[in-house]
């Protein structure tokens, strides 16, 4: 499967890598081969530099700035991230005050937080390390793989099922609708405004822990 680079991606996104995943003949476990686009330009407005979450206010953004330097001609790996403003800082509370109270929050915030803190030169090089540390600690198996050339969306792709265009801040989509994985997990603030769907994958990792995999592939559990 083709899929575009993400930051702190939604939960569709992981389960559907999650969904390319199958079971050997012994009971083994065979990961899912997933293609990163890595030749693609910037684009603006998409999930490579923003994620929603949930805050004790409800559904917020949190997003990261870039170095602009004609970013709408430049390939992705070589956007630059600004860390001229204390937008870490910003970001590092934001997490921490929305699931602080969560059953998992306190295992995994040290690595996460961790990376972000190592300071990736990249928008790529963030994004990927961020997605890498999510499939580790929600069970996803996956082999990534980036792409070596660009294949307009829409066009038959080498890399398998193309799934760049159906992601998107401003586009609702049907992942989990069509894999049958319309169901709620439990959420910190719940009881103010109700469950809410397809928040950034932390959002159910620091909820479920060890569990999110079985969220996310529910055909382990039959």
């Amino acid at each position: 499967m083709l899929l575009g680079i993400a930051y702190f991606p939604p939960v569709s996104y992981f389960a559907l890598i999650a969904e390319g995943m199958s079971i050997s003949s012994g009971g083994g476990i065979v990961p899912a081969e997933v293609y990163i686009e890595a030749c693609e330009n910037y684009q603006k407005q998409s999930w490579r530099n923003r994620c929603r979450y949930y805050a004790a206010d409800g559904p917020q953004y949190l997003n990261f700035p870039i170095v602009h330097e004609g970013t709408h001609e430049l390939p992705i790996r070589e956007i630059k991230v600004d860390y001229s403003t204390p937008w870490l800082l910003r970001t590092e509370r934001a997490i921490a005050s929305a699931y602080e109270s969560s059953a998992y929050f306190d295992y995994y915030k040290d690595e996460l937080f961790g990376i972000l803190e190592s300071r990736p030169g990249t928008l790529f090089e963030l994004d990927l390390e961020i997605i890498r540390f999510f499939l580790r600690k929600t069970g996803v198996a996956a082999n990534i793989h980036l792409t070596d050339e660009y294949v307009p969306v829409g066009e038959t792709s080498p890399y398998g099922r193309d799934f760049r265009g159906l992601l998107h801040p401003k586009r609702p989509d049907t992942v989990l609708k069509d894999l049958g994985l319309e169901k709620p997990y439990f959420q910190v603030f719940a009881r103010k405004y109700g469950f809410i769907p397809n928040l950034s994958i932390m959002d159910l990792l620091f909820n479920e822990g060890p569990e999110s995999i079985l969220y996310l592939k529910d055909t382990l559990t039959r």
